[in-house]
């Protein structure tokens, strides 16, 4: 699959070059088949909804003043911020809605990059600012604005969230246009004013941090007593990541509790239902926990919500959370997948791309990307 990128306005014309991306991109071409409420998008379809911001957002000098590579970073948000809508839009009551289409945007966006062969970090930034392009819309219109604010930016820049939001509120034809345009320039300075503007709002430690996203009313500012008596590591990839093998290279003498062995021991199917497997799991590590032992969780995790799910069971027993997210290329994934004793079937991990959520600073103590066998601070690409 072609890159984006060799695509997006350089200097000193700048031209964007639509037809070239029509031709190319087979995702731009569905979003013309696609209809939006004419109440907030008068343009018409999305594909020419798409155009407009991407018009919008290349001549706005505060784009053409970044370095190149935000500059690309920001081009592609913009031509996949609403690319999941040809997959979510629906009528109803008389209307056209597209309900959930930026979360599941963020994981379209990042299987498309993913199939380019993108570099992980500006990757993730790219699916980040997918998945939270509406947010300065509507921000301070929320009783949890702060928390929301402080979740976005500790995977989303928020000065570029700004300016992609600005071009997608300008790239439309729509009554309250004027309004979103000073809503996303009162979420830029409410961001400056809680120092998270061109970085990730900094807490007084990883389980002040933990502590916050997870409870209601925390101070963000207070240190928290760190009370912790274990730790978990949890693994999070696709199958054929690697994720075997990276446990026996750095934690050979710690305890796993093993969704694939256990489907083993109990002589379950992967194809049949799983909830007695997942049971006896939680159970096992219940054992390891109570004891105040570490031990390692090993399963695919893909999803946020399947993590959530296990990182509450850590925690009720005081445990330090790590994630562990492994990520390799498409083609070594299969290669790496079909050398496996038991293969995983294509189709399954192509099922499982639909899920694909790369877990983010609020979801633990300390996530580690491994890349490869590279650790990736994505703090490094801001």
């Amino acid at each position: 699959m072609s890159s984006i990128f060799p695509q997006c306005p350089q200097p000193p014309a700048w031209h964007l070059d639509w037809q070239s991306l029509l031709s190319e991109h087979a995702f731009l071409r569905r979003m013309a088949e696609c209809p939006q409420d004419p109440v907030h998008h008068g343009e018409g379809d999305v594909e020419t909804h798409t155009r407009m911001v991407c018009q919008e957002l290349t001549s706005d000098p505060r784009w053409r003043e970044l370095g190149s590579r935000e500059r690309e970073i920001l081009f592609a948000a913009a031509l996949l911020h609403d690319v999941a809508k040809p997959f979510v839009t629906r009528r109803e009551g008389g209307r056209i809605t597209s309900r959930g289409h930026a979360r599941r945007g963020s994981i379209r966006a990042r299987t498309l990059l993913w199939e380019m062969g993108v570099e992980f970090g500006i990757r993730e930034q790219i699916a980040a600012l997918v998945r939270y392009h509406m947010t300065p819309f509507h921000l301070l219109e929320r009783a949890d604005s702060l928390r929301t604010l402080y979740r976005v930016s500790q995977a989303a820049r928020c000065g570029l969230l700004g300016v992609l939001a600005e071009a997608d509120a300008r790239g439309r034809i729509a009554p309250d246009r004027a309004q979103l345009i000073e809503s996303v320039a009162l979420f830029v300075e409410y961001a400056r004013e809680q120092q998270c503007l061109m970085h990730p709002r900094a807490f007084a430690s990883d389980h002040s941090r933990f502590l916050y996203f997870r409870k209601e009313d925390r101070d963000p500012d207070y240190l928290a007593y760190d009370d912790t008596v274990c730790e978990v590591v949890l693994m999070s990839g696709l199958p054929g990541a690697g994720k075997d093998y990276w446990i026996g290279e750095n934690l050979p003498d710690w305890e796993v509790v093993s969704l694939d062995a256990m489907r083993r021991e109990m002589n379950i199917n992967p194809k049949e239902r799983q909830g007695r497997v997942v049971s006896a799991a939680r159970e096992r590590s219940r054992v390891f926990l109570r004891r105040k032992q570490s031990f390692v969780w090993n399963a695919t995790n893909i999803s946020h919500q399947v993590r959530e799910q296990c990182i509450n069971l850590f925690a009720a027993y005081n445990a330090r959370v790590r994630i562990v997210y492994l990520d390799v290329p498409e083609t070594r994934l299969f290669e790496q997948n079909s050398a496996r004793a038991e293969e995983v079937p294509a189709a399954v991990i192509r099922g499982l791309l639909d899920r694909w959520e790369v877990p983010d600073r609020t979801e633990a103590h300390r996530v580690d990307w491994v890349v490869i066998t590279n650790i990736v601070n994505l703090n490094e690409m801001w």
